[in-house]
């Protein structure tokens, strides 16, 4: 993107009530139950999937992880792999070391801790390795139903752009979108703002044409 895209990347007019609504309104009717793209089983590989995922894509996750759940999908399993091992199957994605180094710790730390089980409290999850406020909540939404908001990349952007809930930092627009998605869509709202930013409003180029909600969208420099 050029620098006047980049530069009109955010719009600080906020979208209305009554913009908002029929924003999810629209995503609810095309997709009822959105569902996130990383494969898993259990809370407990949802979570593993989920830390490997930073800075890596879904897809990238799914083959690294389709072999490495048939011998370790438990925190005692993924333990006694150890770290080594784990590598062999976390070699292909971004910073796979520390990602490895991660789990490992995360896994012992669920054992000791939380008698290998996956806690349902932002507080527990934040303080397991490689687990961030991001990841804590995907976990609390995918895994155990909670109103809440995971802002990545995809979501920043979509959340800027749109009018949505402009914010310099994920913070500020994990607060605001809090304050602003109407309740009875809170609970996948994270899915279709990632989806939408993934697949149509992208980062480069986002496909206007083709948006659900184009005509309510802030961004003053839509793609024809």
């Amino acid at each position: 993107m050029n620098g006047r895209g980049n530069r009109l990347m955010a719009t600080k007019t906020r979208l209305k009530h009554a913009e908002i609504e029929e924003i999810f309104a629209r995503f609810a009717k095309a997709s009822p139950e959105p569902l996130g793209e990383l494969d898993f089983t259990t809370t407990f590989t949802l979570l593993v999937a989920v830390v490997l995922s930073a800075q890596t894509t879904d897809k990238a996750v799914n083959l690294a992880t389709k072999q490495l759940f048939t011998v370790a999908d438990s925190p005692e399993r993924m333990v006694a792999l150890g770290e080594e091992k784990l590598m062999e199957y976390t070699r292909p994605l971004g910073f796979f070391r520390a990602k490895a180094r991660n789990v490992i710790a995360l896994s012992r730390a669920l054992i000791e801790r939380h008698g290998g089980e996956v806690p349902q409290s932002r507080e527990a999850l934040e303080a397991l390795p490689g687990v961030g406020r991001k990841s804590a909540n995907v976990i609390l939404n995918t895994a155990f139903g909670e109103p809440v908001i995971a802002v990545d990349t995809h979501v920043f952007r979509v959340s800027n752009r749109t009018g949505l809930a402009p914010g310099s930092t994920p913070e500020e627009v994990e607060k605001t979108l809090n304050r602003v998605v109407p309740e009875p869509y809170r609970r996948n709202a994270h899915h279709w703002l990632i989806l939408h930013g993934r697949y149509v409003c992208k980062a480069r180029v986002p496909e206007c044409p083709r948006c659900l909600i184009s005509d309510i969208c802030r961004y003053p420099a839509k793609t024809m």
